[in-house]
This record gives C-alpha cells, sequence and structure tokens, in this order.
C-alpha cells in the first residue's frame, strides 16, 4: 500500500503467486484422495469385505453380482474419471514441487 498497490493488485501480485505452490497441494490431494480410498482398501483388506470402503463396496457389488451387465459401465466411468485427474497432477505438479522444494524462502 506504502507504493500506491490497491487490494486488487496486492492480492493479484503478492498473495496469489505465493499461494500456487499450496494451492496445487489442495488441488491434487483432493483429486486423488478417492482413488487412493480405493487402491489402498484393495490392497490392505483383500478378502476383508466387512471394513472395505464405499468405493471399494461398491466395486465389489459390482464384481459379484453384475459383472458382465455393469462391468464395463463401470470401468468406462472409472477412466472418465481419471482422466481429470491426471490432466490436473501434470499441470499442478510443478507449482507443488516449486512450493515443496521452496522452504521458507520464496524468491
Amino acid at each position: 500500500m506504502l507504493d500506491g498497490a490497491t487490494r486488487h493488485i496486492i492480492f493479484w501480485k503478492i498473495i496469489l503467486p505465493n499461494s500456487k505452490p499450496i494451492v496445487a497441494s489442495t488441488a491434487i490431494n483432493a483429486f486423488i484422495a478417492p482413488w487412493v480410498d480405493f487402491i489402498f482398501v484393495s490392497v490392505i483388506m483383500k478378502d476383508n469385505y466387512s471394513n472395505y470402503t464405499v468405493a471399494k463396496g461398491l466395486y465389489t457389488m459390482v464384481d459379484k453380482a453384475n459383472i458382465f451387465e455393469y462391468y464395463t459401465a463401470f470401468c468406462a466411468g472409472a477412466v472418465l474419471v481419471s482422466i481429470p485427474i491426471v490432466l490436473l497432477f501434470i499441470r499442478l505438479q510443478e507449482y507443488y514441487v516449486d512450493g515443496v522444494t521452496a522452504g521458507s524462502s520464496k524468491g
């Protein structure tokens, strides 16, 4: 404000560029969390059906009951959901790495 910057300029020129790593890591974690929920439970729980998460439980229901009727639609949906996640990760990975490696000096 001493140099004549308005609140709008301060936000767009100072605050937003410094918060890119935080926004990138939050977005990556928010989009990858459901996949981790599914894959991690698949590896850890194996055949313990009583402790499955919702994602793994739904997949198990499709797998056991109606594999020939709904399996291809389930796989197509999984691919469609994964495409934005991968694109977002690739796009925001640069900002995430910059923020993690910068430490406390943002210069």
